[in-house]
């Protein structure tokens, strides 16, 4: 199977696959939640960019939307009702 990463050098791919196949499932989750909380962050960031009005509420449903889709995100997140 080819390698997606074109711009890594090959012996640098084998090391990282030794050291990935070494990792324990919960070092494996470990990383995949990391990096799931640094994608997370950035899109957060992007977000308060580009509307730097909205509280984190409004950034995380829209981040939602843009994850979900607007049906599932509404389905998900429904508007909230004044008491």
């Amino acid at each position: 199977m080819a390698s997606p990463l074109r711009d890594t050098d090959p012996d640098v791919l084998e090391r990282m696959s030794v050291l990935y196949a070494r990792m324990t499932p919960a070092e494996k989750l470990a990383r995949v939640r990391d990096l799931t909380l640094s994608v997370n962050a950035l899109a957060l960031a992007g977000l308060r960019a580009r509307h730097p009005h909205e509280d984190e509420g409004q950034l995380l449903l829209r981040l939602a939307r843009r994850r979900l889709g607007e049906d599932l995100a509404a389905q998900a997140y429904p508007p909230q009702t004044s008491p």
